[in-house]
């Protein structure tokens, strides 16, 4: 009986299974393609063997005149069977050049084949397997749109013996964001005023996008007047104006301002409040040494307790309560210091003293229309009264 592993040629030429060849394409059937590969006969590829991948039809894979290698898997003289396989050449190399890729953290490029559940399927000379969660920084509902698009990916696990290859888009979109990043952290400077993109928001602050890299903008700087959430003046996907403030280049932490890129409420604050001048505004908050009185947005002046009311206080609460509108007498303005003086005892006795005054006149008024003469002369009186007796 023949041996089906090793048979001699009348040209010297020996084919074994195991042996790899050159081979080139005869015939293109539905299931299988037929080569030459130097033999007395033509080879067969079953479709099972023509790729790592699931192949629907041979003509997808290979067309006649095609040339590649194969490796020999069956071989029977007596009933003229050559069986070779084209996946098997792929896989053998594919899988030690993806070993020292993995372990190099190389970047390849492949192009989606499959979308399947849990995932897509590529073709790297084996199967590969890029897990739903590896393929973006951010998650994907529908993948329909990936087969046939070109992805570069990271080798991230491999497993020879179950035929498993696992790789990652994300690693890729990762490591150039980070890459970046790092490059924004060295050009950024303390003062830059940038645009930006909001991004996340939180109860102490936004963080925004300045290009590839997050900074965070606190809620005290987000505008100059007191903000309670920062929904009030910002959402996520708003193109803002910010300022850097700091920047942190070792933890990767960049401080920003909104507010610092806007004309702050202190600028104008000479103009529109003179000393001397009366304004209305609100309590915002109580202290032991006084209040807080906001005056205009953003502009909060200070009422000394001593100045609270024209009678002694021990706390401010006693007088007033957060929320409260009261009227203030301008003491004091220094703009480049951001202060300003306030005082509502002063209000309290410009009134007093008007209301005085204003007494006064009506007093002095009274006095004057009665003590006003009567307009007739008494000897006028006396000598109408003579005419009257004659």
């Amino acid at each position: 009986m023949m041996d089906e592993t090793n048979v001699s040629l009348t040209d010297a030429t020996t084919i074994s299974v195991g042996d790899v060849v050159k081979a080139t394409v005869t015939k293109v059937e539905d299931k299988q393609a037929l080569v030459d590969v130097g033999y007395k006969y033509d080879g067969l590829i079953p479709i099972s063997e023509l790729s790592p991948l699931h192949v629907e039809k041979v003509a997808d894979v290979v067309s006649v005149g095609d040339t590649f290698e194969v490796k020999v898997i069956k071989l029977n003289d007596e009933k003229e069977e050559l069986v070779v396989s084209k996946k098997a050449v792929a896989m053998e190399s594919s899988w030690a050049d993806l070993e020292q890729k993995m372990q190099a953290g190389t970047i390849i490029e492949a192009t989606v084949k499959e979308v399947v559940k849990g995932g897509l399927v590529v073709d790297v000379g084996v199967r590969g397997f890029i897990p739903a969660s590896m393929v973006e920084r951010h998650f994907v509902e529908d993948f329909s749109d990936y087969k046939g698009k070109s992805l570069t990916l990271k080798v991230v696990e491999m497993d020879k013996e179950k035929n498993k290859v696992i790789l990652s888009h994300k690693a890729v979109l990762e490591d150039e964001a980070k890459a970046q990043k790092q490059s924004i952290l060295d050009q950024i400077q303390v003062g830059q005023v940038l645009e930006g993109t909001v991004q996340r928001m939180t109860d102490f602050g936004v963080f925004v996008d300045i290009g590839g890299v997050d900074g965070l903008v606190h809620v005290s700087e987000l505008a100059w007047n007191r903000v309670e959430k920062p929904s009030d003046v910002v959402k996520e996907g708003d193109k803002v104006q910010v300022k850097v403030l700091k920047i942190d280049r070792e933890n990767e932490r960049i401080g920003l301002s909104i507010k610092e890129t806007q004309a702050g409420p202190w600028a104008k604050v000479a103009e529109e409040f003179k000393a001397g001048s009366v304004a209305t505004g609100t309590v915002k908050r109580l202290v032991s040494f006084g209040a807080f009185v906001e005056v205009a947005p953003g502009i909060e002046g200070l009422v000394h307790i001593s100045q609270i009311a024209n009678r002694r206080v021990n706390t401010p609460g006693e007088v007033l309560k957060e929320g409260q509108e009261v009227q203030v007498k301008i003491l004091d303005v220094v703009p480049q210091e951001q202060r300003i003086s306030l005082s509502i005892r002063a209000v309290e006795e410009e009134r007093v003293e008007q209301a005085e005054r204003a007494s006064k006149r009506e007093q002095q008024q009274f006095t004057q229309e009665n003590n006003q003469p009567m307009g007739v002369t008494l000897g006028e009186l006396f000598a109408d009264l003579k005419d009257k007796f004659k």
